[in-house]
């Protein structure tokens, strides 16, 4: 049994390791037309200093940015180090997964564990509903937590200088 929930974590580490590798191309000035003005990003300059405001326009040669105090802010392109934007916050959708994840797992161990339901196997299965039902309800509410608590829509960088 718990060689089953290593094999099953371990698939889903994985996974969640060889999507978070793939990249495109982020050396492209070129991205930064896709900014619709308005959305939050973060740019960060050569010296290591970072601001944060709402995108307002971009040129071939700069970076104009509306800063949180209200100003306006223009940055050289051959200044610029990294520009990121904020992503969507899933905290339900993730909820929902980790409760989905959790209810399997606890059914799975629920029918795996024939001590968990009536505890002594009488004429056929041990395996009834309520062997299956109780852990799988309670590994979904833990699931649901777990998913919920996962920090989601960091930054995301839309460009970086090579």
């Amino acid at each position: 049994m718990k060689r089953l929930i290593l094999t099953i974590l371990s698939l889903i580490l994985v996974s969640s390791l060889a999507l978070a590798g793939a990249k495109s191309d982020m050396a492209s000035w070129e991205n930064l037309r896709q900014l619709a003005p308005g959305i939050e990003v973060k740019i960060v300059l050569n010296d290591a200093r970072a601001y944060t405001g709402q995108f307002k326009a971009v040129t071939d040669e700069a970076f104009v940015l509306r800063l949180d105090t209200g100003a306006e802010q223009t940055f050289a392109r051959r200044d610029v180090l990294r520009v990121s934007t904020q992503g969507k916050k899933h905290r339900g959708r993730n909820a929902l997964i980790g409760m989905a994840v959790g209810a399997g797992v606890g059914v799975i161990v629920g029918a795996a564990s024939p001590e968990l339901g009536q505890g002594k196997c009488q004429h056929g299965s041990c395996v009834n509903a309520a062997s299956v039902a109780v852990p799988g309800f309670a590994a979904a509410l833990a699931g649901a937590g777990i998913g919920a608590a996962i920090p989601t829509g960091g930054w995301h960088d839309v460009y970086r200088a090579r």
